[in-house]
C-alpha cells in the first residue's frame, strides 16, 4: 500500500489560488479545496486555523510572488527593454490568478488592500525604470500599467494583436521623450 505524500501549506496555497481563478472567492473553503487535492479537511486544518487564516496566507502567498520585481536595470538600453516587457507580459507570472485578485479585491477589504500595496510597489517600480529612460511624469506608469491591466480583461484569444498594441503604447510614450 503506497502512502500519499502529505501536502504543505504551499500546496493548498496554489490549490488556493487555482481555485480562486476558477470560480472565485467562494471556492476558498476547506472541503472543496481538500476535494480537488484528493485529501481530507484535517489535512486543511493541520495547516491553517480556519479560512480566514487561509485566505490571508492566500493573499499572503500571491502578494510575495507578484512582488517579485525584476531588478533595477542597469543602462537605458535595458530599461527600455524592460519596459517593454513589462507592460506586454505584467509582473505576474500567473494571469488568471491576476485576474481573479483583482475580482476578489471589488468585494473584499483584505484583498483591496494588499492589491492597492502591491499596486503602489509596482507603479513605483515602473516610475523608476521611466525616469531612467528619461520619462518623468509619474501619471506616464499609471496609464501604463492600467493598460497591461486592461489588456488583461479583454482575454487572450488575440495575444499577439493584444501584445503588440502595448509595444505601440511603450513606443508612443517612448517617443515622447
Amino acid at each position: 500500500m503506497s502512502r500519499k505524500n502529505r501536502l504543505s501549506p504551499d500546496d493548498w496555497l496554489r490549490a488556493g489560488l487555482n481555485a480562486l481563478s476558477a470560480s472565485g472567492p467562494e471556492a476558498l473553503k476547506a472541503e472543496p479545496l481538500a476535494r480537488a487535492l484528493d485529501t481530507t479537511k484535517g489535512s486543511f486544518y493541520w495547516h491553517f486555523p480556519d479560512v480566514p487564516a487561509f485566505r490571508q496566507a492566500l493573499l499572503d502567498f500571491w502578494g510575495q510572488d507578484s512582488l517579485a520585481s525584476p531588478e533595477t536595470p542597469g543602462d537605458k538600453r535595458e530599461a527600455v527593454a524592460q519596459l517593454h516587457a513589462l507592460v506586454r507580459d505584467g509582473f505576474s507570472a500567473d494571469p488568471l490568478a491576476e485576474a481573479a485578485m483583482r475580482a476578489w479585491a471589488r468585494t473584499d477589504a483584505t484583498a483591496k488592500a494588499t492589491l492597492e500595496d502591491i499596486d503602489a510597489r509596482r507603479l513605483a517600480h515602473l516610475e523608476g525604470v521611466l525616469k531612467q529612460i528619461g520619462v518623468t511624469n509619474p501619471d506616464i506608469a499609471r496609464m501604463l500599467y492600467a493598460a497591461r491591466i486592461g489588456m488583461g480583461q479583454l482575454g487572450d484569444s488575440n495575444e499577439k494583436r493584444n501584445n503588440e498594441a502595448l509595444d505601440t503604447l511603450v513606443d508612443l510614450v517612448l517617443a515622447l521623450r
